[in-house]
């Protein structure tokens, strides 16, 4: 059946319209499970479970693209649609030897919503449709008056609540008022009469409501349904959720139209939903809830305290054992983890749904893991089994239980660094660090951060910023150290004079406390409870697998020893960007030699500051090369623009302060920080654009890399310095600074009698250098692709700024991802792409990589796959998640 159905398809009959709706049952489907996008998730898991001979009610999903005709025609449900309809209804009624509307043998049936993808809470479910005055009277004949009643009060409620519109609570108000009237406490109590009671009562209610009467012709009550499920696809609470998840490209809902059968049939019925493992701890045992006597919405809705499942096994022992050989059957089947619902009517089980099982990070890993152990996958099926948001819930605390704060959510930024925080609002770095100094946990508010407030930053729980996107200085640095950060809340105005956040009426003063989510953007008031990273054996054997598969290397950015470190724990395979510029902010002396060295009359003057920086680069190099021991290190020469030097403030204190640290004049320091003032300083004088008008500066980071890669090559350690000269746009300028650092390595190897393997190469980041990529491959051992500055100059947008307008144009479509996080393919990945192309034609040796915030975005990470570059390099605590991602895109 299901493959001359698919034969037929995509058009059905005479009327050449496209086949809409698909039956299932009795052991033949018209679907299967490779059909999602077109009979959603429900529809295609249930035709599959009809097709391997599992106790399916029968039934029939209307598609996807049906749900999507119906919204681009103005939300009216097409004839020839309705009548497709009413055929297929007619096979199943047949199957079932039960009729829609027939008292003598009726048929009542359920209707659900079910797209593509989950969306818990899009639609509740209706069931009992088709009943009414004359059908309950035939059906309380057959299965007794308590019964047809009380399943007939049910569908008025769930009718009126879910299709018509109607609260819930004016249905729950007129039987908690017979209740009391009638002295009893539990629906359970109430008698025949009183059911029957409670039904005119609730029939009044949609003419109180509505002003109109119940829909009593079951074949309307099926139409009315059916738009109801369409409509629900544009309902508010629909959108958010997939605007929240980031859902995108589905056609519509599918319609699930379903043959009722009852787990409130007596003390021999009931009703359940359980997963195949333990959607938790993924522990290999059925993991679910039970109920007596009961219809499914009981258990779903919470409306009853279901049992564990235990309790099936010793009151329905024969329907428990062919529930527990299903699971197995629908776990070899899926391979994988399943979430099902099933209902057991007079000790006949009865499968209503499967779906694969939402679970925790540490749940996805085991599982993953098991099914290997078990035969059941493969290790590159099993990569694919666990999703990057579950590694980032494993390396990164979280919330004990989100669901519990979401009144006390007050504002919502961009979440640019996972994981939870919790602490005293402070709001400067001096503060931040002071309060931890004294053991208190603080979380540091700024408009915006600057490389200035690292100290404060490196202290704080967490960071919270009104302003910067992404890839601002506070989302890049919080993601190196795996530090939660809420960034570009524009919900929130910071006070730094009064030391409060103003949040419309609310104000937040320093010393309260917040907790931050930063893995979905929520600010939140008050102290929450935080559960630790998971880590476990599962998690190593995992990770080991993700190498043996992947064809990208995943190396890590980092800025000192320490960091370099944690990338090894995390299994990078190297440095592939090692910020030298962090260094100068790691002490009060680091920072004032800099400032010497920026603000130097003479070329003397700034030698002398160089050569007062020297140790400490060469220090801070040992540490990272011993870290790594024996794998590549790249540093990039000084990138940002002097002034990040500078202290922050008034322009006269800026000056004193500056005066007092180098013994200029003021008059002097005010001439040269004017003369440092830039209108666009990222596009301004940083980069290389600093090493050709300062030749000295780039030959003293070179002799400290060179300096440093000798001692600890001494020490038996293999070392492989790569030097990366920053913002190129012309080989010229390439030419220029690389002449500089071989000369440096030259003039020491001469002087030492020692020497090693080292390589010289650039970032691709200025938009110019992309489409000059052949000319600078000729002179450069590598490229490194920074792709913050690229998307940057690319789309002409302010990355620190961002925040202010990303959103709006995220909401209204304008643009499908934010560039800083996920490669926009159109425009800079051509970029990549046509460079990768020029590079390896004019240098087939090259080695390319990526060492922007991209690098650790699975979906980037896929794109870089495909485009051949040889490594990612990204923050030490993504690193994982791009081994992952990595891995997923090999596969």
């Amino acid at each position: 059946m299901a493959e001359d159905s698919l034969k037929n398809c995509p058009f059905n009959g005479d009327t050449c319209v496209k086949k809409r709706v698909f039956v299932f049952g009795k052991g033949k489907s018209e679907g299967n499970k490779n059909m999602k996008a077109l009979l959603g998730g429900k529809g295609a898991n249930l035709a599959e479970m009809a097709s391997i001979g599992l106790s399916v009610p029968p039934g029939l999903t209307i598609s996807t693209e049906a749900c999507e005709e119906y919204v681009v025609g103005g939300k009216k449900l097409p004839d020839s649609m309705w009548e497709e309809v009413l055929v297929a209804f007619n096979i199943v009624e047949k199957e079932m030897g039960a009729f829609l509307g027939d008292p003598i043998k009726p048929l009542l049936v359920s209707v659900r919503s079910g797209a593509a993808i989950s969306m818990p809470g899009m639609m509740d479910t209706v069931l009992n449709l088709g009943l009414n005055d004359e059908v309950v009277v035939g059906l309380a004949s057959r299965s007794g008056v308590r019964f047809a009643y009380d399943s007939y009060r049910r569908f008025l409620d769930m009718f009126g609540d879910v299709v018509m519109g109607i609260p819930h609570t004016l249905f729950e108000a007129k039987l908690q008022h017979l209740k009391n009237a009638k002295g009893v406490q539990l629906d359970t109590d109430l008698m025949d009469l009183d059911l029957k009671e409670l039904v005119e009562e609730y029939k009044n209610v949609y003419l109180e409501s509505k002003g109109e009467k119940f829909p009593s012709d079951p074949n309307l009550q099926l139409k009315l349904a059916i738009q109801a499920v369409f409509d629900s696809w544009d309902s508010p609470r629909a959108v958010k959720y997939r605007s929240i998840n980031q859902i995108t490209g589905l056609k519509g809902t599918a319609v699930n139209i379903q043959c009722m059968v009852f787990g409130n049939m007596g003390n021999t019925s009931g009703t359940g939903v359980l997963f195949t493992r333990n959607p938790s701890t993924g522990e290999k045992k059925l993991y679910g809830e039970f109920l007596i006597n009961a219809q499914g919405e009981d258990v779903v809705a919470g409306i009853r305290t279901p049992q564990n499942l235990d309790a099936m096994r010793s009151s329905m022992p024969e329907a428990y054992e062919e529930l527990v050989q299903n699971c197995e059957i629908l776990e070899r089947h899926y391979k994988d983890m399943m979430d099902i619902e099933f209902t057991v009517q007079e000790r006949r089980l009865w499968m209503l749904q499967c779906r694969t099982g939402k679970r925790t990070g540490a749940c996805a890993v085991k599982i993953a893991v098991d099914m290997v152990k078990e035969g059941l996958l493969n290790k590159r099926s099993a990569i694919k089994m666990v999703e990057p948001q579950h590694l980032s819930q494993l390396l990164h605390p979280q919330f004990d239980n989100p669901s519990a704060y979401k009144n006390k959510v007050v504002a919502t930024g961009l979440p640019a660094s996972p994981g939870a925080a919790i602490g005293q609002i402070v709001f400067n770095a001096e503060d931040a660090e002071e309060w931890f100094a004294e053991g208190k946990s603080v979380i540091l508010v700024r408009t915006e951060t600057s490389p200035e407030d690292v100290g404060g930053m490196h202290a704080a729980a967490g960071i919270l910023t009104a302003r910067g996107g992404m890839t601002s200085h506070a989302a890049v640095v919080a993601r190196g150290w795996g530090k939660c950060c809420v960034a570009g809340c524009s919900d929130i105005r910071v006070d730094d004079t009064s030391k409060v956040i103003v949040i419309g009426e609310r104000v937040i003063k320093e010393g309260e406390w917040i907790s931050l989510n930063g893995s979905t953007g929520e600010v939140i008031l008050g102290k929450q409870a935080l559960s630790p990273p998971a880590l476990s054996k599962d998690l190593e054997t995992f990770m080991s697998w993700t190498d043996e598969i992947a064809r990208l290397k995943v190396m890590a950015n980092v800025d000192t020893p320490e960091d370099a470190t944690i990338a090894r724990k995390n299994g990078a395979r190297g440095i592939g960007l090692c910020r030298t510029e962090h260094m100068f902010f790691a002490s009060d002396e680091r920072i004032k030699s800099m400032r010497k060295m920026i603000l130097a009359v003479t070329p003397e003057q700034r030698k002398t500051a160089l050569n007062a920086l020297l140790p400490f680069q060469r220090s801070d190099f040992e540490g990272i090369f011993h870290a790594m021991d024996g794998l590549p290190v790249t540093i990039r020469l000084l990138d940002p623009p002097l002034h990040e030097f500078l202290p922050e403030g008034r322009l006269d204190e800026m000056v004193a302060e500056l005066a007092a640290e180098t013994g200029l004049s003021e008059v002097e320091v005010l001439s040269k920080v004017e003369k440092l003032s830039e209108v666009n300083p990222m596009l301004g004088l940083r980069g290389c654009r600093l090493g050709i008008s300062f030749p000295e500066l780039t030959q003293m980071q070179a002799l400290a890399i060179f300096e440093a890669a000798l001692s600890v090559s001494k020490q038996g350690i293999a070392v492989h310095p790569e030097i990366m000269v920053p913002l190129i746009g012309t080989p010229q300028e390439f030419v220029h600074q690389a002449n500089l650092i071989r000369g440096v390595a030259m003039k020491i190897f001469s002087e030492t009698g020692s020497f090693l393997d080292y390589k010289v190469g650039t970032m691709i980041e200025v938009p110019r250098a992309a489409f000059v990529a052949d000319e600078i491959a000729r002179e450069a051992e590598f490229f490194s692709f920074g792709t913050n500055d690229l998307t940057q100059m690319t789309f002409g947008y302010s990355r620190d700024d961002v925040g202010k307008f990303l959103p709006i144009y995220l909401s209204q479509g304008i643009l499908e991802a934010d560039p800083f996080q996920v490669i926009d393919r159109k425009s800079v990945g051509e970029l990549i792409k046509m460079a990768v192309e020029k590079g390896r034609k004019a240098n087939p040796n090259i080695e390319l990589g990526i060492c922007g915030e991209h690098g650790g975005d699975p979906t980037s990470v896929a794109f870089l796959t495909e485009v051949g570059l040889d490594y990612v390099s990204c923050s030490p605590f993504r690193v994982p998640i791009a081994r992952l991602a990595a891995a997923q895109a090999s596969v």
